[in-house]
């Protein structure tokens, strides 16, 4: 979920409907108030014949099979079939008729009926007009390691795993800009659709962007490594477009939502990326009628989705809520008027809250929590940067944004490289490595944050680590490590501890040391290990001129050292005018 769109490319902040979310300000706070409330689609009337003032939608579901007497159901009782889901037994009907719904729930083999919208049907959906495909701007070559890259150590993964072109993945998004320079090399339009309104569209170019938050998302996933703008957390993949948002509102309706997992479902897709709620409600409340059906249809879609091997990975959202101690929703419904109504955890902000979804939450710098993003013990399963996240926007641009809707490909990208590595990994296996490879994060100083530095309420099991989760933390030998970042000033000297406990008698000969430094002009550095007696053996010394960063691990004889005690990362920075931050750096015994 998007919270704000900055920088000079973009307005601030976001559609009232891209993920249903308040906006946040560029220094992380909330807005005085939400945006309005978008109005109801307007509805030309050259777009469709047979649009008729008044169209609303429902989901109509029975037993999965054949709905043939079902759909004639619907017919009969003043409805149209707009599209149907089988596998699943869901049916989209349209209907003009205020006792549709309620006719419907007494036809035998219907389970349940319920309006998606509280607004009408656009006629576009009858007549669907194909998005603009942007003129692209080039861009200077260059693609310096970024910042939330490095945080989660994408950087140093790609020199294990760039990712495989086997590996699919979806966007389900307002579309995608296929034509991007960073995106064109790993675009799968074979496989990209527009599920607007709920049926699969297939025409070329339907899929793409009908606002900028798609295109960004998927930068961050998959941008591919060709000298130019960004790189994505796994480059090598393939990226999906799925348009689930309407045109003119960004809107993510109940039936595009369940269209877009199906179809991920049947096109191979390994992990898909949800950055948005299902509108036009925040929360939808099993007590209602209506929001008891879109859970029931959206849940179907994504359970079927899984079992045809594709993992769902889901944002939080923005507004800084306690999603394991529901009290109001204020937002809902956003497509008419919102209204204030009492909730209780019965009620779920879909797709996140749905069994099996990952839920992912937002940090901020380092690994504080994002000011916007959700939380709640139970609910969050992992967390990633997402604050002044600079990715592709359509057109060739790029720019910057914030949000869990920017946490949530970074996870995605993970995922990604954990289907690269592990080919035939079923969604819950990646679901459990993306628990495991994460870096716990103890609570801060904030009583809101409930649980323990392994699992807690701000970011579940903790921090993604695309290194880890490609395999390349050493299986043998016991492995020690320091996140925890520290400064690099001109003409300074400066150390990072690590205490070693556990480990019978002296180092090995083969001691691995991996090194993550950001900074500008490596010449500048000598970097030495310091042994807990004091003994200093030099890994790096001055050479590398203006390259940028140190992501290596290097090989010390340190058979002469005693195992157990605190071992130090010494960097001497040795002139003037560029700086840097030990990253982090482990020791493997």
């Amino acid at each position: 979920m998007m919270a704000a769109a900055l920088g000079a490319a973009l307005a601030f902040g976001a559609p009232a409907a891209i993920a249903g979310t308040a906006p946040v300000n560029p220094n992380g706070s909330a807005p005085a108030s939400a945006p309005a409330a978008a109005p109801k689609a307007a509805a030309p009337a050259s777009q469709s014949a047979t649009w008729a003032a008044g169209t609303r939608a429902y989901l109509v579901i029975s037993a999965p099979g054949d709905s043939t007497a079902i759909r004639s159901a619907v017919t009969a009782n003043g409805g149209t079939v707009f599209s149907s889901f089988d596998a699943i037994g869901v049916i989209v009907a349209h209907s003009t008729s205020a006792t549709f719904a309620s006719t419907m729930r007494g036809v035998s083999g219907v389970q349940q009926v319920g309006a998606t919208r509280t607004s009408d049907v656009p006629a576009d959906a009858y007549n669907p007009a194909l998005p603009a495909n942007p003129a692209q701007a080039s861009t200077a070559a260059g693609e310096p390691v970024r910042a939330d890259m490095s945080q989660i150590k994408a950087d140093q993964a790609w020199a294990v795993t760039p990712g495989s072109p086997s590996v699919k993945v979806g966007i389900l998004d307002t579309g995608v800009d296929d034509q991007h320079q960073d995106l064109a090399p790993n675009f799968n339009a074979a496989d990209s659709v527009s599920c607007a309104y709920g049926k699969p569209d297939t025409r070329t170019g339907a899929w793409r962007d009908v606002d900028t938050h798609g295109t960004h998302v998927a930068g961050t996933v998959a941008a591919a490594k060709n000298g130019k703008g960004v790189v994505g957390v796994a480059p090598g993949v393939k990226i999906s477009a799925v348009r689930v948002a309407e045109p003119g509102n960004s809107f993510f309706f109940a039936e595009n939502t369940i269209c877009g997992f199906v179809w991920a479902g049947d096109h191979g897709f390994k992990v898909t990326n949800n950055s948005y709620y299902t509108d036009p409600w925040q929360f939808n409340c099993p007590d209602n009628i209506d929001q008891a059906a879109i859970i029931e249809g959206v849940k179907r879609a994504q359970e079927y989705a899984e079992s045809k091997g594709s993992l769902q990975i889901a944002a939080a959202g923005n507004e800084d809520y306690d999603l394991a101690h529901k009290t109001t929703d204020t937002a809902s419904p956003n497509d008419s008027t919102p209204v204030t109504r009492t909730i209780t955890n019965a009620c779920m902000d879909i797709p996140t809250e749905l069994p099996g979804v990952v839920t992912v939450a937002a940090n901020g710098t380092g690994v504080s929590k994002a000011s916007f993003s959700n939380f709640g013990q139970g609910v969050i399963d992992v967390a990633a940067p997402g604050q002044d996240v600079y990715s592709t926007l359509p057109g060739g641009k790029y720019g910057t944004k914030s949000g869990t809707s920017m946490a949530t490909p970074h996870v995605v990208g993970v995922a990604a490289l954990i289907a690269s590595a592990n080919p035939g990994i079923t969604p819950a296996q990646i679901r459990d490595k993306l628990a495991t490879q994460a870096n716990d994060i103890a609570c801060p100083a904030d009583g809101r944050c409930t649980g323990t530095t392994a699992n807690n309420s701000f970011f579940g099991e903790g921090q993604v680590d695309a290194l880890k989760a490609v395999g390349a933390t050493p299986p043998a030998g016991k492995y020690f490590e320091n996140t925890a970042d520290v400064a690099i000033g001109d003409n300074t000297t400066v150390e990072s501890p690590i205490t070693v406990s556990g480990v019978t008698g002296n180092a090995p000969a083969t001691l691995k040391v991996g090194v993550n430094i950001v900074h500008t002009y490596i010449g500048d550095l000598k970097v030495d290990l310091v042994a807990p007696d004091g003994s200093v053996y030099t890994v790096h010394n001055r050479a590398g001129g203006g390259t940028d960063n140190i992501n290596q691990v290097f090989t010390v004889n340190a058979s002469s050292e005693v195992a157990n005690g605190t071992w130090k990362l010494r960097v001497n920075d040795n002139a003037g005018g560029d700086t840097g931050k030990i990253d982090s750096w482990n020791l493997t015994f």
